[in-house]
């Protein structure tokens, strides 16, 4: 079943780990295939007080050479190790405008796991406060797409306890922003049969540029936003736990869900592009193995 344990779907932001299937061993020439579809809820962008719904497609493929495509990521496992798994990996960073974050249509050829990405609404009852028409990337530069080269390494403490780290460099204006993502991701498998959950818990940290580049208002932006510049230092950037369900409903199809908590700290949470520091995003989705 351990297949089944990080099955990833498209992740809510640039900011959120990619999720890195664990290996797979498998026959020289063969590969293990998952495409699906579902809806995910998450905030507009890191830091916004307002969630949206919208389709999520679903995709994750292992090849036998270590190869795997998983939501945004291609990458690579190179280790031959069963308690270790590391590689180098590209990531799709979204674009960011106005309307929030957004990776246009999905497809594999934009980004394995790209999402559609809709226009928000403000929630019904929000009431802006005072100085704040609701739309604070409103006068912001978009931040756009952007393919980040970086590395994975994950450690198994145990056959059920994972160590996870993925590093990813490029963002930013001058392209020399970076991001460490770690967590512990511990797997119940015998929660019920064919049932598998798993548990999460880790932090993010950022560079300089990688904070400014979603965080930071410059000297421009903060002349064209009435509010006041703002250029944050690095250092750790959020906090967050979160729960996996997968529920192979038959040996070619499953059903993952999730739910995750995340809370900016730092700069980054005293960030004035930041309506509520706390957030969270649930998601479900029904996959087809090939």
């Amino acid at each position: 079943m351990r297949q089944y344990l990080f099955l990833a779907i498209a992740g809510a932001c640039g900011a959120v780990a990619a999720q890195t299937p664990a290996t797979n061993p498998m026959p020289d020439g063969s590969r293990d295939m998952f495409i699906g579809i579902g809806a995910q809820s998450e905030p507009r962008y890191e830091g916004a007080r307002d969630n949206r719904t919208r389709p999520l497609p679903v995709i994750q493929v292992q090849w036998s050479n270590g190869i795997f495509v998983s939501s945004m990521s291609l990458g690579w496992h190179l280790s031959q190790s069963p308690s270790m798994e590391f590689g180098p990996m590209l990531t799709l960073s979204p674009r960011r405008d106005r309307d929030g974050l957004s990776y246009g249509a999905g497809g594999v050829s934009e980004g394995a796991g790209a999402r559609m990405g809709f226009a928000s609404a403000d929630p019904v009852g929000f009431e802006p406060e005072a100085g704040d028409d609701g739309d604070r990337l409103r006068d912001m530069d978009v931040i756009q797409r952007r393919v980040l080269a970086g590395g994975f390494f994950n450690y198994y403490l145990s056959p059920k306890l994972r160590l996870t780290n993925t590093l990813s460099y490029g963002s930013g204006r001058r392209h020399n922003g970076a991001q460490l993502h770690t967590a512990l991701q511990y797997m119940m498998e015998d929660v019920a049969p064919h049932h598998c959950v798993v548990l999460s818990a880790g932090l993010s940290l950022a560079n300089g540029a990688e904070n400014r580049t979603w965080f930071g208002v410059t000297e421009a932006e903060a002349d064209r936003a009435g509010m006041r510049a703002y250029r944050p230092g690095a250092g750790v950037q959020e906090v967050r736990a979160g729960v996996r369900w997968n529920w192979a409903l038959s040996p070619a199809w499953i059903l993952t869900s999730g739910a995750t908590v995340s809370r900016l700290v730092g700069d980054a949470k005293h960030s004035p592009l930041v309506e509520r520091p706390t957030n969270y995003s649930v998601s479900t989705a029904l996959a087809y193995r090939f």
